[in-house]
């Protein structure tokens, strides 16, 4: 009679692990998000849960959309860094000549 509510202990155990870990894991792209500052990250999150309806078929398509993006860069698919370099360089090219036509002297680079 022990073993019979053992087994049954062990049973309960295991499935409130079982289903503690599929909700911790279904949540890690949600974590990604939210730490790296993601635009969407509350459409992860949601997505994430509707990921649980589908037995997590669209999981690892939320991982990929959380890791992807990067506060510094964007989604790094654009040269967005390269061109804001040119343009700050356009500027301060333009500004010394602007400064050399008012005959002042250029200001220092920063």
């Amino acid at each position: 009679m022990f073993l019979d509510y053992l087994a049954l202990g062990f049973l309960i155990f295991g499935v409130l692990v079982t289903f503690y870990l599929i909700i911790a894991i279904h949540d890690i792209p949600y974590e990604i998000a939210k730490k790296r500052n993601h635009p969407h990250q509350d459409a992860i999150h949601v997505a994430g849960w509707v990921s649980l309806l589908t037995l997590h078929t669209i999981w690892p398509f939320l991982w990929i959309w959380a890791t992807i993006y990067r506060p510094e860069r964007g989604y790094g698919f654009s040269p967005e860094a390269e061109r804001l370099a040119a343009l700050t360089a356009r500027i301060a090219d333009l500004e010394a000549r602007l400064a050399v036509l008012e005959g002042k002297p250029p200001a220092p680079e920063v």
